[in-house]
Formats: structure tokens, sequence, C-alpha cells
């Protein structure tokens, strides 16, 4: 990252979160919890979701053009609540950046690890994050021994994103897209991408009761928690409120994440970006 930019780091700022569509609402959820004196600023970009099958190039663009969207809103810190931007786009941020940047995929895999007990860790995530081998990377870096098997689950993100995560086809989709770890040694199941924490109980139905099955969406809060601390910027009350953007329909983003979120109510726009 370059020379952090001091006048940026107001801890009455907003924290700027990411994502292909309203997936990163998972790690919001987790920021509502765990830190409700912070204000948020949410993009999802829907309208040219999914970002799994696109070239690392256009992933990358497409996130500097969220990224630009958000520093107009004075975030003091960015969240790339999207593992396969995280995958393309996180060295590129956080080197040209001059705000603290967090991506999804190395609080992840720490947690894959601590919670492995037979070194068996499995990752299902999106096309683009699977053929980058970034968790596997993350995982072995910090140990080498452990076995990785990734999967790529690109039908679990149209799930959510048609608001169908809940109907019944949800469930013979998800059992398909799990179909590779049958017989597999696996005891813990990375959900590599912020969309799939939605579809949690059907995912921990397929795998058994003995696969631990870690949320990155989760755990990167925990690290933004620690970070708000080291820079000295955490909020102590909560200044103005939420604000959500959409680059596709507001409505149907707002249906999802008022019920996802467990909010009466929210402000949702329709985000231009360029």
């Amino acid at each position: 990252m370059v020379e952090m930019d001091k006048t940026r780091l107001r801890a009455d700022l907003p924290i700027g979160f990411l994502d292909s569509g309203v997936g990163g609402l998972t790690v919001v959820k987790q920021a509502l919890r765990q830190l409700p004196n912070e204000t948020i600023r949410f993009i999802g970009d829907q309208a040219r979701l999914p970002y799994g099958p696109r070239p690392a190039e256009q992933v990358v663009d497409f996130t500097w053009q969220m990224v630009h969207f958000l520093e107009k809103q004075g975030i003091k810190m960015l969240v790339i609540a999207c593992n396969t931007a995280t995958a393309a786009a996180l060295p590129d941020l956080q080197k040209k950046m001059t705000i603290p940047v967090i991506g999804v995929i190395n609080p992840g895999s720490k947690a894959a690890i601590k919670a492995s007990k037979n070194g068996h860790i499995g990752v299902i995530a999106t096309e683009g994050t699977v053929k980058s081998g970034s968790y596997a990377r993350a995982i072995h870096a910090q140990n080498a021994a452990v076995d990785v098997q990734s999967v790529a689950c690109p039908k679990f993100v149209t799930l959510v994103e048609s608001n169908e995560y809940q109907a019944p086809i949800a469930k013979q989709i998800v059992a398909q897209g799990l179909q590779p770890f049958a017989n597999s040694k696996v005891d813990t199941l990375v959900m590599g991408c912020t969309h799939y924490p939605l579809l949690r109980p059907l995912i921990q139905n397929v795998m058994g009761s003995n696969v631990t099955l870690i949320d990155s969406g989760a755990e990167t809060v925990n690290v933004v928690a620690q970070l708000l601390d080291v820079y000295h910027m955490a909020a102590k009350e909560k200044v103005g409120e939420d604000h959500y953007f959409t680059t596709g329909s507001p409505a149907m983003f707002k249906t999802i994440a008022m019920q996802w979120l467990q909010l009466s109510g929210m402000n949702v726009d329709k985000a231009v970006i360029d």
C-alpha cells in the first residue's frame, strides 16, 4: 500500500464494501453485528454479474470502477467483499490505494487451517477464483502439507441473485454442485464466494454435520475490526445512515437485502459507474 493518507482515516467516515452482486451482504451482515458504530457504504455490480467466468483483467477493471464510486463516498477503509475480485484485484488495490484494503481470501484460509483436524480442506468458489488458485496458494503458504480440493459452483451465485436460494430447486442444485466431494476426506469446507453463506443450511446438509463450514466473509470482518483498532479509527458512534448501491435493479436488491439483513427498511439507490 502507498503511504497512508491520514486525512482519509477519520473515525467518523464510512467503510466501503463492494461485490459483484448481493453476496457481499453476507460480509455486511457480520459488520452490522460486530461493528454497530460503523457506517456502511456498499455497492453491488448486479448489472454485470457473474464475475466468475470473466477474464481477470476485466474483473480488475470493473473492481476499480466500483472503488472510484466508493471513494466519492469518502470511505476510510475498503473491503473487497467478493472472492473473485479479491483474487484478481487485491494486490493492485493494496499497492495503489491510500486507505486500508482488505480482501476475503486470506482470512478464510487462515480460519480453515485452524479448523481442520485432518489436513483435508475443500474450497467452493466461482470459476474465476478456482482458476486463480488463490485459496490453495494462501493455504499452502501457511501449511504446505494441507491437501486442498477446489470446486467451482457457479450455479450457486445464480440461485442467490435470482432470490431462489430458498426455493425447492436450490436443494438439487447444491447437491449436484457438491458431488465432487462425495467420498472425500474433507473435514473443513471454505465457502469461497460471499454468495454461498445464504445457502449454508443446504451446503451443511449435503456435506454432513462432521464437516466445518468456513464463512470467509465473517472471518474478514474480524480482520476489519483489528485494523480499525490498529489505525485508531474505530467509530465511537454511528454517524448518518448506511447507504447501499447497485448497478442493477434497486427493487430486486432491496428485496433480497432486507430479507437477509433482517432490516425493516434501507437506503438503496441505482449506481452509475464508469
